[in-house]
């Protein structure tokens, strides 16, 4: 369970996120939408703990989030922007690396796992300098699941993907849903929406302006509330 209090989040004199409260109950799977510069990034990042809130307060499962707790930290999977990973080594020794991090204990099969459901079995000994966009997108995913989170914090996760690596990435995300895990993605890419999200919700400048269930609802429908048609 994710919950945030009148969050605000304050950069100079601009405010990127003005006291946004939001509930997402464990196992929901919530898309994340708004125009450029809403605070979508902003406050996934505070929820992440990488970011700290100018004001207000994060929950995770009914306790205050810190970021120094790191046994809650290892319960969240982040992917950002940025992949985290490291160019020289290959995508079998990133994940390795990321498996010291968290403590893992025998790791390889997870790591195994991983690599062969995100499709990079092939490319698994290879220097990620080397990789593509798409590449480098299906290892950070890797990556962001490999301790088994039970919170998934996902931003534009389909950047880079080519068709089968969208629909790769949309399986993991179907079966992850069932095994209960909380997911917030962020996405442009409404058509993947109604797919693997049971929830949307509508920042615009800092604050969330809709709040709808996504059961029984069209991608059409996902564009006429982004677009403000329905409201």
């Amino acid at each position: 369970m994710i919950e945030t209090t009148n969050i605000v989040k304050v950069l100079g004199d601009r405010y990127i996120l003005r006291g946004v409260n939001l509930n997402i109950n464990q196992g929901e799977s919530v898309a994340l939408l708004g125009p450029n510069g809403a605070g979508k990034s902003t406050w996934l990042k505070i929820v992440a703990g990488l970011l700290k809130p100018s004001q207000g307060e994060v929950y995770l499962h009914g306790t205050p989030f810190k970021t120094d707790d790191f046994e809650r930290q290892q319960q969240i999977g982040y992917l950002g922007h940025k992949s985290f990973l490291y160019e020289a080594l290959s995508p079998r020794e990133n994940l390795r690396f990321f498996a010291k991090l968290y403590n893992l204990e025998h790791p390889e099969s997870r790591i195994d796992q991983l690599i062969e459901a995100v499709g990079l079995s092939f490319f698994q000994n290879e220097p990620v300098h080397t990789f593509s966009r798409g590449m480098l997108q299906r290892l950070a995913i890797a990556r962001t699941l490999l301790q088994k989170p039970t919170t998934l914090l996902l931003d534009e996760p389909y950047t880079g993907l080519d068709q089968q690596a969208i629909q790769m990435l949309n399986k993991l995300l179907e079966q992850l849903r069932q095994s209960d895990t909380t997911m917030v993605i962020v996405t442009h890419d409404f058509e993947h929406i109604t797919d693997v999200c049971n929830r949307v919700v509508l920042l615009d400048k800092g604050k969330i302006i809709a709040d709808e269930s996504l059961q029984d609802r069209s991608v059409a429908w996902v564009k006429q509330l982004y677009s403000g048609e329905l409201q």
